[in-house]
């Protein structure tokens, strides 16, 4: 047996072997609160790419410009034994690190170019020079094993493809003509941030010099989809010939969750269909030697928040099967051994992203990392005696790190943050299980304080999550860090109800057609909890959350009055107009079993709107006006309600964000008024004036219908 062989079955055999040496205590009394302004301080490292000799990794890097009010990402690398890391690029932003296969290069995107184009760059970041110089720009590049080609999207004219002296005179005429008008005749005409214009995302194929570009996937189509597009979904088969893609068939992208698997060859042709799944079909990536094909599955057509299981194909004989039946988690990113015999993976499990070994013919899953963490973006050296990845958690932002085979403890790579993290209190998460709705096991995770002291008593911040198929856990967060909410005094709780991700799939569907249902007894089942903490301050508790979380706040506003003050971001608020208002139609098809007309009862029950006799707490309402998601007439809907009831409101929109707060000036107006408006009614204890409400507190009488 070989010595790397005996290695990787070492590493098979020791669950968690790849951990990483539990940090040393520190002095926290002579640390600074983790503020704002030092969250804005961080370096936001990610994408680790390993070069092909196994001796260095590219990552990229974000840093904030506060006085400028924008972040500037660079291309780094270090050296894979540990040092220092030397910034590659330094003008305009530079992104996603690719090596060539012999490593004499690394090719990134770079938006010293308007619009965008792929550069290239020695590796010691000498020679720098724009690859494409494409009229409509360049995204999502890869590079074909031998070499000789890249592939990436850009969003080009249907009627041009390819053809970039076309598409050069459309921008002209576009940007010429005096009529500033959209017209639509289907369905997905804007999602998330942005409106969908004349043009459709492609996917080409150029040389590694830039030249001889090729449209793989022209019409009238994006590909992949505009909304289900995820990380990379396109990969290049090892042998250079073939590009395998992700396309939404289905004539109503709006109503459809439908991703299919297609193969093309790199140099242009006639597209094949390889699945035919109604569920999405997503992530493709070839096996090293090419014989196989992995992805991620979803078998429930319409449900975005359905299991994501991982499936292998021969390529020769196209018989496929999934290997993770077996595990009742939702398979995130993955990645192949390079001995095509095994696939590594991440998953989602009671708040932390593990990592976990499976053979490609299938059978039992081997975890390999179990850090109270979250894991990511994993690679191996060709020999696979290292592994790298990101690993962030609730007091640690992201991190590259490096693990050997053959155990010992993992080494981080970057420590572009340790200065400022030293410099501060950050506090681990802490989480307690209680009963829940009929009688489910709830997990929360709690943030003391700094300094905490347990013979105090303390105000309290429940921080709700959206959704409603997501989850708080061991994770980093520049939107909503509870670090810094902790730093202002709270202790701050972070409850997972029904709906939430990481606690088997029957969890995650029982939020669907019961939004304030089992999932608001949950919660609330968390606060009973709490408040009997002994440094607890029952009597001084807020909530927040965004989204479905906004959604849960407006749900709060009119079933109890058990909360100081409360804050809506984003929040939904009518479920009737939402349905009419947001983009992506499968979700409230799903979750309410059909439109307004279909299930109307459904829709009433579940609907804040419903309970506005009831609202009394004071409200701080929260909106980008450039969210497609739940758009800004939700939180219109809300604030005027609020102020017709005359319970103490406040309504912040911001004109140029959308369903979340990016901009760095936006950010940090964001966390200084949410925290202004706790402290307001919640820290000081501060009562309304005297709002006429129905029912009985702590809670008031709910309609008929469960619960």
């Amino acid at each position: 047996m070989s010595r790397i062989v005996f290695a990787l079955l070492c590493v098979l055999g020791a669950p968690g072997l790849w951990s990483q040496q539990a940090a040393a205590p520190s002095d926290n009394l002579a640390k600074l609160p983790f503020d704002v302004r030092a969250m804005m301080e961080l370096a936001r490292v990610a994408d680790p790419q390993i070069s092909p000799d196994g001796l260095t990794v590219a990552f990229q890097a974000t840093k904030v410009d506060l006085e400028g009010n924008k972040t500037e990402t660079q291309v780094y690398t270090v050296p894979i034994v540990g040092g220092t890391p030397r910034a590659l690029t330094t003008q305009g932003n530079n992104s996603r690190p690719r090596w060539a296969p012999d490593g004499s290069a690394i090719y990134f995107l770079s938006s010293r170019t308007e619009p965008q184009q792929i550069w290239k760059m020695r590796p010691d970041g000498s020679e720098q020079v724009a690859v494409t110089r494409l009229s409509t720009g360049a995204d999502g590049h890869l590079v074909s094993a031998d070499g000789k080609r890249l592939v990436f999207t850009s969003e080009v004219f249907p009627e041009c493809g390819a053809d970039d002296a076309c598409n050069q005179k459309r921008l002209t005429e576009e940007k010429a003509n005096p009529v500033n008008a959209r017209v639509y005749t289907h369905l997905l005409y804007r999602h998330w941030n942005q409106w969908q214009g004349k043009q459709r995302k492609h996917i080409f194929s150029v040389f590694a010099d830039g030249t001889g570009a090729v449209d793989l996937t022209p019409g009238d189509k994006d590909v992949p989809p505009f909304s289900l597009g995820g990380s990379d979904d396109y990969d290049i088969s090892p042998d250079s010939a073939e590009v395998c893609y992700v396309h939404n068939p289905d004539p109503v992208p709006a109503t459809s969750t439908n991703g299919e698997l297609y193969v093309v060859p790199i140099a242009g042709g006639e597209a094949v269909r390889i699945t035919n799944n109604p569920g999405n079909d997503t992530t493709p990536r070839y096996s090293p030697d090419g014989k196989s094909l992995a992805w991620r599955m979803q078998a429930q057509a319409g449900f975005e928040a359905d299991r994501w299981r991982l499936v292998v194909m021969e390529r020769a004989s196209g018989k496929w099967a999934s290997i993770t039946d077996s595990v009742d988690r939702s398979i995130d990113d993955f990645t192949w051994m390079p001995d095509s015999q095994r696939l590594a993976f991440t998953l989602e499990d009671r708040g932390r992203h593990t990592a976990h070994l499976v053979r490609a013919s299938g059978g039992g899953t081997q975890q390999i990392i179990n850090n109270p963490a979250s894991v990511s973006s994993l690679s191996f050296t060709k020999d696979q005696r290292k592994l790298v990845y990101a690993e962030a958690s609730g007091s640690k932002p992201a991190e590259i790190y490096v693990a050997s085979s053959d155990g010992g403890v993992a080494m981080a790579l970057g420590r572009m943050n340790d200065g400022i993290l030293a410099s501060r209190q950050l506090t681990p998460l802490e989480n307690f299980t209680v009963d829940g709705a009929d009688g489910a096991k709830v997990q929360s995770f709690v943030v003391k304080p700094p300094d905490f002291d347990p013979a105090k008593r303390y105000p309290v911040m429940f921080l709700i999550h959206g959704g409603p198929q997501g989850a708080w856990g061991e994770s980093w967060s520049y939107r909503w860090n509870p670090q810094i909410f902790a730093s202002a005094g709270y202790l701050v709780v972070m409850p997972n109800p029904r709906g939430s991700t990481g606690y088997g799939q029957r969890f995650t569907d029982e939020v669907s057609a019961d939004w304030g249902g089992r999932a608001y007894l949950d919660i609330m089942a968390v606060v009973d909890e709490v408040a009997k903490l002994p440094y607890v301050d029952a009597n001084r508790i807020g909530a927040a959350g965004g989204s479905y979380g906004g959604y849960m706040v407006n749900w709060i506003l009119g079933n109890t009055t058990r909360f100081k003050a409360l804050v809506s971001h984003a929040g939904v608020y009518d479920l009737e107009s939402m349905f009419g208002e947001t983009e992506e139609q499968w979700f409230t098809l799903w979750e309410f079993r059909g439109t307004p007309w279909q299930t109307p009862d459904i829709y009433r029950q579940w609907s804040p709107s419903k309970r506005v006799e009831f609202f009394s707490t004071p409200t701080l309402v929260i909106h980008g006006e450039r969210d497609y998601r739940v758009p800004i007439g939700q939180g219109l809907q809300l604030f005027t309600a609020l102020q017709f009831r005359k319970v103490p409101s406040k309504l912040i929109l911001f004109p140029d964000e959308g369903h979340w707060i990016l901009k760095p000036r936006n950010s940090e107006f964001w966390y200084k008024n949410v925290i202004g408006w706790m402290d307001e009614w919640v820290k000081t204890g501060k009562q309304p004036g005297e709002i006429q409400v129905e029912g009985s507190s702590p809670f008031i009488t709910r309609p008929s219908g469960r619960p």
